[in-house]
């Protein structure tokens, strides 16, 4: 029964956590906080991108972690699945390379601020259509590679199997989300490319086309 209510506390905090940080994300909560407090709106993107952290490293402390191993790779295995999660840090970096980096942490919105130039009106939302290098193969690189690297470990514990699987699923909700906003910018653009490219995981006739 421990374990039993080990995994519903952990399945709990996890929900809260996407919940919450689903909903700080939306529009229509910018939208609120553009309306009460207008000039606190260039500082929003970073502040939120900090309080995720915490919040998520808060709760990744105080779940509780059930000693329950699901495998324990031995020599020379544990060494070779390694490979693949070597290869997948490679494949965030070089997603990196494409994504501008002060502006997904919220920096170039504070910067423009500063300057006079940021636009209110549209929440300062300035998303960039990318269909070059990772971009060809998925449309979410950064999760992608987010997952391999987390996946390929040699040793699985039950907790960190749930954590795995709560990140798998929260990635397709929040680009779900995300998506609806490249949409409407970019209307039929961006539709057409979702035809081609698979959302997370690439699709085999991608690698062919």
């Amino acid at each position: 029964m421990t374990i039993f209510f080990d995994l519903l506390i952990i399945i709990f905090l996890f929900f809260i956590f996407a919940l919450s940080h689903s909903y700080f994300a939306s529009l229509n909560f910018k939208n609120f906080i553009g309306k009460r407090f207008p000039k606190s709106l260039p500082y929003f993107r970073l502040t939120y991108n900090i309080v995720s952290l915490i919040t998520f490293y808060l709760i990744f402390l105080i779940s509780p972690q059930p000693e329950i191993t699901i495998y324990d790779l031995h020599s020379p295995w544990d060494l070779i699945i390694l490979i693949p999660q070597f290869l997948s840090l490679f494949g965030l970096i070089w997603t990196l390379r494409y994504i501008d980096i002060k502006e997904f942490l919220g920096i170039n919105q504070i910067l423009r601020a500063q300057k006079g130039r940021y636009n209110f009106e549209s929440i300062d939302e300035e998303s960039v259509l990318r269909i070059e290098g990772p971009y060809k193969f998925t449309r979410h690189p950064l999760y992608l590679f987010t997952i391999l690297f987390l996946l390929f470990r040699p040793t699985m514990s039950l907790f960190y199997l749930l954590f795995l699987v709560f990140v798998v699923l929260y990635f397709y909700i929040g680009s779900s989300i995300e998506e609806k906003k490249i949409e409407n910018k970019f209307g039929a653009e961006y539709l057409n490319y979702k035809l081609k490219v698979g959302k997370i995981f690439p699709r085999i006739k991608t690698f062919f086309s």
